[in-house]
């Protein structure tokens, strides 16, 4: 018989409410990193993927976006952290149990470790982590508009490489100011 792993546990559970409280509990046993920025970015995903109505297996993405930061540093000053966090969370989650085409999802939250031929659930934690971080106030920098996040993230961020959900990223997001407005 095989023995269930911190993955299999996780993606059963289907509430993403209860996959926080998970993750809650596995940030107290292990450190891993697990806080407010990244219940935002969850939700943003998941407002992002209903109202676009894109066809990808919420499950995973959510569980994605929950994990895919888990060897982030709370304040990264070293630049050689920031550019390996994400492939090192990656080999941390197939240790949990995690197939190697979750951690390849976690994996292309950002584009450090050159993976090429990106999944549709990179692209959309791609979006999401950068376009939710720049939201959120910093230490060493208070948060950006709406309008401006968008900017940076379309013509610095993202300048010259492909994300198959911009476009309906931004309309998602305009669309959503429009209401908050």
């Amino acid at each position: 018989m095989d023995k269930e792993t911190f993955a299999d546990y996780i993606l059963s559970e289907t509430d993403w409410v209860k996959k926080m409280e998970i993750m809650y509990y596995l940030q107290k046993k292990t450190g891993i990193f697990y806080d407010n920025s990244v219940i935002f970015k969850t939700f943003l995903a998941k407002q992002f993927v209903e109202k676009a109505d894109l066809k990808v297996d919420m499950n995973t993405l959510l569980t994605a976006c929950l994990l895919c930061n888990c060897k982030k540093a709370v304040n990264p000053q070293d630049l050689s952290k920031i550019k390996s966090y994400a492939k090192e969370g990656a080999r941390y989650l197939k240790q949990l149990g995690f197939s190697d085409k979750f951690c390849e999802i976690c994996e292309g939250v950002n584009r450090y470790s050159g993976l090429e031929n990106r999944s549709e659930e990179s692209d959309i934690l791609e979006l999401v982590d950068q376009f939710g971080g720049m939201l959120l106030d910093r230490p060493e920098r208070i948060a950006f508009k709406v309008d401006e996040a968008l900017v940076l993230l379309e013509y610095r961020n993202l300048k010259d490489k492909e994300n198959k959900y911009l476009p309906q990223f931004k309309q998602f997001v305009n669309e959503m100011e429009a209401i908050l407005i």
